[in-house]
């Protein structure tokens, strides 16, 4: 029998600018769900500020891929 030890999750969450309805919010959740480790994401939409997503992992995932993740859909992560 082998020992299996999960990887840690991680968690990211980052503030994106420009959502403003359940189409955005499927757009960035597409793209960011297609890298690989992520398994998880979800969005507070917040229409006229910056969006809430938190990214949840089972490997390390870049940062900055993330954030090309998001441009990718159309969107900006606010500088912190």
């Amino acid at each position: 029998m082998t020992d299996f030890t999960p990887l840690p999750a991680a968690t990211e969450t980052l503030l994106v600018e420009g959502m403003t309805c359940e189409h955005c919010v499927a757009s960035v959740t597409e793209e960011l769900t297609e890298l690989a480790g992520v398994t998880d994401v979800s969005v507070e939409l917040n229409v006229g500020g910056s969006s809430v997503v938190t990214v949840s992992t089972n490997s390390p995932v870049d940062e900055s891929a993330l954030h090309a993740a998001i441009e990718e859909a159309g969107y900006q992560v606010a500088s912190r």
